[in-house]
């Protein structure tokens, strides 16, 4: 496909200040929900309720980083978000993220008292029945 020069010139400001606005108000976007989640857990109380483990999960987000030094110049990382999902007597689900210790000392089938506070979770005590 044929460009003119002119109108490769004349394009490339708009489309480059195009894609940094956006890319900038993605980024604003994401963070200032991410004060908007951590102040309502804030304010949310803390509750404490019997509930059963009723499924596990993790998530994995692999990360792509330029570096300049020897080799290839990227790096590749990768990091884990560990959810549990519990269901309480009225039968209401959630699913809450938690560390992964916390994660490892949790079985599906485990019964207990979950505490959380919103969104966040706070600690399982599980009971032997």
């Amino acid at each position: 496909m044929f460009m003119p020069f002119g109108l490769f010139d004349s394009l490339f400001p708009i489309l480059f200040g195009l894609v940094f606005v956006i890319v900038i108000g993605v980024f604003l976007f994401t963070l200032v929900n991410g004060i908007k989640t951590w102040s309502q857990n804030n304010r949310s109380p803390r509750l404490s309720v019997r509930a059963r483990v009723t499924a596990k999960r993790t998530s994995v987000s692999h990360h792509h980083h330029h570096h300049a030094g020897a080799g290839n110049g990227f790096h590749m990382s990768a990091s884990t978000s560990y959810y549990a999902t519990f269901e309480v007597e009225s039968g209401d689900r959630m699913e809450l993220q938690l560390s992964g210790q916390e994660y490892g000392q949790l079985a599906e089938g485990d019964t207990g008292v979950l505490s959380f506070q919103g969104t966040r979770f706070l600690s399982f005590d599980r009971t032997l029945e």
